[in-house]
């Protein structure tokens, strides 16, 4: 989608009106309402998770003195702990919020040991030991690490107490979700208060116990210091996206987000998700307010900076022959530049070549445009239909303004209109936007519904992994030369 022509918008879409335009605020960790400073309460007791990993470190210890040799290799079995103990982080075995045995842990303990232990046996200088020393060593670390855990978590159950938490919701669901929890003790959870709309509570209603009702973020923080509060369960999508904010704040006081599916069976269909699970019976995933951004940040941006800085040198004669045929062909003013909005709704001025020239700053600003080629040059055309013009964005990646896959980056005039219009278009904003993303390798591009891109955008970040993105870019490159353009 580009701003250069001046065509209605699509079907069902708002139009732009001739008017001032409106710049969407930024949405950074400091964005939105903020919990009022209050006096220092008691903090939330946390359980420390240093014990696990240490206990993951000296079974893989054990595991590697029963190898012979391995004494002379100390690298290798630090490198043995450290990837085991990354493994097991990654799976959520380190969660403290959660109620474990040592039965429930042990396929996804063993197996991780089993990986650590196969890479140990193919890379290392170890290789050349018979099999029955590497099962032999395998089994003692696996049986250390049992007994460690077990008595981590024995430790753990006789010292816990159930965690206070709020509830998140219209009440009609608030309080039964409530109500069950209170049944279930063991589950490690004691709902000590309910967060809703002040309208929910004239309308809505639930059975369940009679629970304080929380109507704004002052009361929510004081029932937070006063209880303690480590634990949010969020009722709903629809709320979680609503009270962003104030969530974000929740989660920088130090509470641990939880949503919670209480209105039906998911049947396995969601497939596994970090931190996925139940909770006295209810399906749950772990809430990110922040949108992952702890988890993407590394290896995304280095994977935007190897293959950017590259395709850059490789273009590099493609951008010297459309720079200098549009200059030749359309006069000066080859590079287009635009403010579109970016991660967290901060703004920054994306560049592309320049295919048509609107009639002013303002109509490009504001008006709903796709390519109109009639009015176009037919090597315009060309670069419209290849994404040719799109190259220089990858100049943008570089700066770190935008990513390589990602939502694609509007104009803050339609930022504002359909945050407005699509209540979930706003969460596109929680990763950096990108030269292609899911929505265009499915076909949304240009003049297609933007509450379809949302919702592809959207999934996008809740299931990012950097194999998404490897596949998304894969799949952008087959159909780089295609009929249409962006």
């Amino acid at each position: 989608m580009t701003a250069e022509s001046t065509v209605p918008p699509p079907a069902g879409q708002p139009r732009a009106a001739e008017r001032a335009v409106s710049v969407l605020a930024p949405r950074g960790p400091a964005a939105g309402r903020r919990l009022p400073a209050g006096p220092r309460g008691r903090r939330p007791r946390r359980i420390s998770p240093v014990p696990l990993p240490l206990v993951d470190g000296g079974a893989a210890l054990l595991g590697g003195l029963v190898v012979p040799g391995a004494v002379r290799y100390p690298l290798v079995i630090a490198l043995l702990a450290l990837g085991v103990m990354g493994l097991n982080r990654r799976a959520c075995l380190y969660d403290t919020s959660l109620v474990r045995g040592v039965l429930d842990e042990l396929p996804a303990v063993s197996g991780r040991i089993a990986v650590g232990w196969a890479a140990v046996a193919a890379l290392s200088p170890l290789r050349p030991l018979p099999l029955t020393v590497l099962v032999g060593a395998f089994a003692v670390h696996c049986t250390a690490a049992f007994a460690g855990r077990a008595a981590v978590h024995g430790r753990r159950a006789r010292r816990r107490r159930p965690s206070p938490a709020l509830v998140v919701g219209p009440v009609s669901a608030a309080r039964p979700v409530a109500a069950a929890l209170l049944r279930q003790p063991g589950c490690g959870v004691r709902p000590v208060g309910l967060v809703t709309d002040p309208l929910d509570v004239l309308t809505g209603d639930g059975d369940g116990p009679e629970l304080p009702v929380l109507t704004t973020d002052q009361e929510t923080h004081r029932a937070v210091i006063q209880n303690g509060v480590a634990t949010v369960l969020v009722v709903g999508t629809a709320t979680r996206v609503e009270r962003t904010a104030l969530l974000r704040d929740l989660a920088t006081y130090g509470c641990v987000l939880w949503e919670l599916d209480a209105d039906s069976p998911s049947y396995g269909l969601g497939g596994r998700r970090e931190g996925a699970g139940h909770l006295a019976g209810f399906s749950r995933r772990l809430l990110s307010p922040d949108g992952g951004r702890r988890r993407v940040g590394v290896g995304k941006r280095v994977l935007d900076m190897v293959l950017s800085g590259s395709l850059l040198l490789l273009v590099c004669p493609v951008l010297l022959v459309c720079a200098v045929v549009l200059r030749v062909m359309d006069g000066p003013g080859v590079v287009f530049r635009q403010e579109r909005i970016g991660k967290h709704g901060r703004p920054f001025t994306l560049l592309k070549f320049r295919t048509h020239r609107p009639a002013s700053a303002h109509e490009a600003a504001t008006r709903w445009s796709v390519a109109n080629e009639q009015e176009m040059s037919r090597f315009c055309q060309f670069l419209r239909r290849t994404s040719l013009d799109e190259l220089p964005q990858l100049w943008n990646v570089c700066r770190g303004d935008m990513s390589l896959v990602g939502p694609r980056p509007e104009r803050p005039y339609f930022v504002a209109k359909f945050s407005q219009t699509y209540p979930y278009y706003p969460e596109r904003h929680r990763m950096p936007t990108g030269i292609t993303g899911l929505s265009q390798i499915h076909g949304l591009r240009g003049d297609t519904s933007i509450e379809d891109r949302c919702r592809f955008d959207n999934a996008y970040i809740d299931n990012w992994s950097l194999w998404q993105d490897i596949c998304i870019l894969v799949r952008t490159a087959i159909l780089f030369v295609r009929p249409t353009g962006s």
